[in-house]
């Protein structure tokens, strides 16, 4: 998902450069929307993760 979001990153900063503002800020809300997804789910599985290493510990 990460990957995701550094391809669309990339496409707002080459769009943003070239002068499609419109295609830029909707690349740049996907990849935004998208770290942030990423994000979520990595404190979700870290939470997880320590709570089960206490309960098998």
């Amino acid at each position: 998902m990460l990957k995701w979001a550094l391809i669309f990153f990339v496409i707002s900063v080459i769009a943003g450069g070239l002068g499609f503002s419109g295609i830029s800020s909707a690349a740049s809300g996907i990849a935004r929307i998208l770290f942030f997804v990423a994000l979520a789910i990595f404190l979700v599985f870290l939470v997880l993760g320590l709570t089960v290493f206490k309960a098998v510990v």
